[in-house]
């Protein structure tokens, strides 16, 4: 006869833990707020300049209210403001003072409130979010993305059967700069696609980040792994119809990094991790050393001219400017504001003015000198030397020395190697969604070093500290 004991072996079974409905609404604004921010030129040609304003100073607003009153409750386990991007953060404060000395200080005070709005929004994602959250987060945001792009090509390559303007409007009367449109309707021809952000190479690269993300996840094991492999399908049609030269060296990048990271895991012992750096160096320096040596025919390869396609006769326009203030800059201002007197018919493209130097470290040069480069070198190479060693060190905080790598925490290295290759070409990692990245992944890395540990996390790294859900 079954006897039923007061002191049973196991605990009793009870429910698995559910979202509260208030982080569930927080995770879909943080997609709505991501999305903001890496498509923000679909928001800018679709509601113009006024309501792209509104659309920022809404969602940054939204974004302080969740995210200041999180941070007032956590008092008890204090916030830790030690572990701010604080080279980064620094970095934006004298983005703002430079307003004393700026050539265009217009300019300066208008995009410093965008990259304000763009900071308030990566804090408040990595405060509020886990690893795994922020991962599907960037996965369900570039989803929207690639959908969305792939409905506005179909709709206008197969409906409209005209280009398509910003804002839509009518197509004028005689010849229109290809560069001026939103969507060209290149879908089923041999021409480039923009997709809903309207730019072929930022297209390109929404596609490569969703790629990473898709690829992550897939390796954590989650839910609907067969559909993610649809959208990486998706992802690469997209990518190779977008075809920019600069996204292709940074997949090449991307492997490389990978393919390092999982050989220093796989070295289990220092010694062994010693011999495998000083490999990696060796082949690094050749492969460099090649690249310089064949640079003509690999340019020639990815059908870029020896002046990648006008960037050199920009470079030496920027560099002009850039040397007669070189401590503190001329000031900041990221994009260039093309309505600028300062900017407006400097630097022209295509008929076109030029609202960044397509470098940027030379963009970070010109605005804020020497200092702005030291404060942007330090930020980028904290981010880079935290994400490699969150991505090759095993998990560990006691003498367990067996714990498995999370897929997951390969993420914030990959990301880190796409910008910096971005970085040569484009000024892309200075500002929106570049920006966001560098604080979101240096503040969370910093604040969270193990994936699905910690008390941002929401499970304990001792049995002697308590989870705290986040609200």
């Amino acid at each position: 006869m079954a006897v039923y004991t007061k002191h049973p072996v196991a605990a009793p079974p009870v429910a698995p833990a559910r979202e509260t409905t208030g982080h569930l609404m927080v995770r879909a604004f943080s997609v709505l707020s991501l999305f903001a921010v890496f498509a923000h030129t679909a928001v800018y040609n679709l509601v113009g300049p006024i309501g792209a304003v509104i659309v920022i100073v809404v969602v940054t607003l939204a974004a302080l209210a969740i995210w200041v009153p999180a941070v007032v409750r956590r008092r008890p386990t204090r916030f830790r403001w030690r572990r701010l991007p604080w080279a980064a953060l620094g970095y934006g404060a004298i983005a703002l003072l430079s307003t004393l000395w700026s050539r265009w200080p217009g300019a300066t005070l208008l995009t410093w409130v965008l990259l304000a709005a763009v900071t308030v929004t990566a804090l408040m994602v990595a405060t509020m979010l886990t690893w795994q959250e922020i991962a599907r987060a960037l996965s369900t945001t570039l989803k929207l993305i690639l959908a969305l792009s792939l409905a506005i090509e179909l709709w206008v390559a197969l409906v409209r059967r005209t280009p398509l303007l910003p804002n839509f409007v009518d197509l004028p009367e005689g010849a229109v700069d290809p560069h001026l449109y939103w969507v060209r309707g290149n879908l089923f021809n041999s021409g480039r696609i923009q997709g809903i952000v309207g730019n072929a190479h930022t297209m390109a690269m929404m596609c490569l980040f969703a790629l990473i993300v898709f690829a992550v996840l897939y390796a954590a094991h989650v839910r609907r792994r067969g559909m993610l492999i649809g959208w990486a399908v998706l992802a690469v049609l997209l990518l190779v119809k977008a075809a920019s030269a600069t996204v292709y060296l940074s997949i090449a990048v991307v492997l490389a990094v990978l393919t390092a990271a999982l050989i220093i895991r796989a070295a289990g012992t220092p010694r062994r991790r010693r011999t495998v750096y000083a490999v990696f160096t060796a082949v690094a320096a050749v492969g460099i050393a090649t690249a310089l040596l064949l640079r003509d025919q690999l340019l020639g390869l990815l059908g870029k001219g020896s002046d990648l396609t006008g960037r050199i006769e920009i470079w030496q326009a920027v560099w002009e400017r850039a040397v007669a203030r070189p401590v503190f800059g001329n000031g900041f201002s990221s994009p260039w504001v093309p309505w600028d007197p300062a900017f407006d018919g400097w630097i022209m493209n295509h008929g076109l003015t030029v609202f960044h130097a397509h470098n940027m470290w030379l963009d970070v040069f010109l605005q804020l000198g020497i200092v702005g480069l030291v404060l942007m070198a330090i930020a980028w190479f904290a981010l880079t030397w935290r994400a490699w060693f969150f991505a090759v060190d095993r998990p560990r905080w006691d003498l367990d020395a067996t714990r498995p790598y999370s897929p997951v925490s390969l993420l914030p290295v990959l990301l880190a190697a796409v910008l910096l290759v971005e970085g040569l070409a484009e000024s892309a990692p200075i500002m929106l969604w570049g920006w966001l990245l560098l604080i979101m992944l240096s503040f969370k890395m910093k604040t969270v070093p193990w994936v699905g540990v910690g008390v941002s996390e929401r499970t304990p790294v001792s049995h002697g500290q308590r989870s705290r859900r986040v609200p």
